[in-house]
């Protein structure tokens, strides 16, 4: 028989992998709300690969950007700015309002999309 507290443990275990699988969501905040599938998607039709090298789109392998591999893992974006899925979607939705200067144009990303996008680099690690 097993005991109560090893009951509880494993209970705790699946509940925390059941919602860190949870699907479109991205690592990062309880309270960040995004679509990591359907940033996929936006990620090819805003066609970031022209610039970016980004692993799991196909044919996304410019090398204008920095590659995105493990983005999700990453300290900071564009070396200033603390990466979190928040910043994240900041940087997407104008990267020159979030760090002036920068060499990364402003794409007419809405809010809804950057969060979407962000939430599927944060899959990224």
């Amino acid at each position: 028989m097993m005991r109560p507290a090893t009951r509880l443990l494993i209970a705790a275990l699946i509940a925390i992998t059941g919602a860190a699988c949870e699907p479109g969501k991205a690592a990062g905040p309880d309270n960040f709300v995004g679509d990591a599938r359907r940033g996929t998607d936006l990620v090819k039709q805003y066609q970031c690969g022209v610039c970016h090298d980004i692993p799991g789109i196909a044919g996304a392998d410019g090398n204008v950007g920095p590659p995105l591999h493990r983005i999700g893992t990453r300290t900071y974006i564009a070396g200033y700015i603390h990466n979190s899925p928040d910043n994240m979607a900041d940087w997407i939705e104008d990267p020159q309002r979030a760090l002036p200067g920068n060499a990364m144009p402003r794409m007419g990303i809405p809010q809804k999309d950057a969060r979407d996008i962000a939430a599927f680099l944060f899959t990224l690690k």
